[in-house]
């Protein structure tokens, strides 16, 4: 079942994702060599919890899986998602780490993510992460009521696929509000014109996970790594369908 958001609901929805813009603008400041990702989830955790918060992915729950252990995922290099912060993780020049977050609060949640550089970065580590967050944009901006899930999926995909990158498989966006994953789910490829209608006031979480190599995944409890071991980026922004232009609700206010 998809939801529509009330005024108040959308209100709740912009403070919980208020925290995660600030957040994610707070752990670029702190990705550097020779920090750990454990680190970092201790950073992420005390600011959460600091804005009146919960972080919504730690003791989050999967059949078969033990519950998530951290506030954060810390996903270095060929690392898709869901990477688990630990102490022997340590941040090296030329890495790249992507942390997504989330958070709970007033019965709502939010959801973002950023990938990072560390230090000097490859050329090609630069365009992985430069294409994935156009690809973001791109996927955005076809978030409009009366476009269908089809149209942000076909946006992603196809700029993904033209400038030489991979989709990873099986790993999509969703939509986000009382539950942190809520329909409709929003894959990162698809076919223009088909799947939900978009409506004004369906929150949404759209995350392209681009590879530089293959597109197929490798699981290994929480974490989801490519295949041949090449780089992967990862972007995610929360917004909100409107009438007009998507507003987005992860962005940090000044």
């Amino acid at each position: 079942m998809i939801f529509i958001k009330n005024k108040k609901e959308i209100e709740l929805m912009r403070e919980s994702n208020r925290i995660v813009g600030e957040l994610l603008a707070l752990m670029g400041r702190h990705v550097k060599p020779g920090v750990s990702t454990w680190e970092l989830n201790q950073i992420a955790e005390e600011f959460i919890l600091s804005q009146g918060a919960t972080p919504s992915f730690k003791g989050y729950r999967v059949q078969g899986l033990v519950p998530f252990p951290s506030a954060i995922c810390a996903s270095v290099n060929d690392c898709i998602v869901h990477g688990l912060p630990s102490k022997k993780v340590i941040l090296k020049e030329g890495d790249i780490i992507g942390i997504d977050v989330g958070t709970y609060k007033n019965g709502f949640n939010g959801d973002g993510a950023r990938s990072f550089g560390v230090g000097q970065i490859s050329s090609v580590a630069e365009e992985l992460m430069a294409v994935t967050r156009a690809a973001l944009d791109r996927g955005m901006q076809m978030a409009k009521a009366g476009n269908r899930v089809g149209d942000i999926s076909w946006a992603i995909g196809s700029y993904v696929k033209e400038k030489g990158f991979s989709i990873a498989d099986d790993l999509t966006g969703h939509g986000i509000g009382r539950d942190m994953h809520e329909d409709p789910m929003i894959p990162n490829f698809g076919v223009a014109g088909k799947g939900p209608r978009l409506k004004a006031g369906m929150t949404l979480s759209i995350e392209p996970m681009v590879n530089i190599g293959t597109n197929k995944v490798v699981e290994s409890g929480w974490e989801f790594f490519t295949a041949d071991g090449t780089l992967s980026a990862h972007f995610e922004n929360t917004l909100l369908v409107t009438k007009n232009e998507p507003e987005i609700l992860t962005l940090p206010y000044n």
